[in-house]
């Protein structure tokens, strides 16, 4: 039988409106995110929260200890849901994350949050790599407008580009809806 576990990715404060670094499109897909994670308790799938920190306070976001670096209201852990720390863009990077899937006998991970260009990018990739069966629900993602060679990519086309790769070779691509509905 299938373990499933959700791991909902740097849905903190700094990224909504009036923090440090938001990004485009947080508020829907936090709450996206909020109803995958009401799913995923009612199933009894184990819920993973992951929590970034910088390590030094001149950090542009996520600074230690701030409010900023705080998981947003709107996805709160429940009391004994494991919140990983992490201070690399790759959530397994020097973390217990992969030993608390296992631990738990977890085969399929479902991913969703920030930023879909670099945590969720990397997170994705990662499972892929140690062989989980991975789904990204890419409407409980959210991203910001990169920059590259002079070129300003808006954040809704760099969002769908990583979700693009990350669906042709890494993951199922799902909306919450249909998650939801399955």
């Amino acid at each position: 039988m299938s373990k499933t576990a959700l791991i909902v990715i740097d849905i903190q404060n700094d990224y909504f409106p009036g923090g440090d670094w938001p990004l485009t499109g947080v508020e829907p897909a936090a709450k996206n995110a909020a109803r995958l994670i009401g799913k995923a308790r009612e199933a009894g799938d184990l819920v993973v929260h992951i929590r970034h920190e910088f390590p030094t306070d001149d950090a542009p976001f996520f600074r230690p200890g701030t409010e900023g670096a705080a998981i947003h209201d709107s996805v709160r852990p429940a009391e004994g849901e494991h919140v990983v720390l992490k201070h690399r863009i790759n959530s397994y990077r020097d973390t217990d994350l992969k030993a608390h899937l296992d631990e738990h006998g977890v085969d399929r991970v479902v991913i969703c949050g920030n930023m879909s260009h670099m945590c969720v990018d990397a997170a994705t990739r990662a499972s892929a790599d140690f062989g989980y069966d991975v789904t990204v629900i890419h409407d409980a993602c959210a991203s910001r407008p990169l920059e590259f060679g002079g070129m300003t990519v808006p954040a809704e086309q760099a969002h769908a580009a990583f979700m693009s790769a990350l669906g042709f070779a890494y993951a199922r691509m799902m909306s919450t809806d249909d998650y939801v509905a399955a």
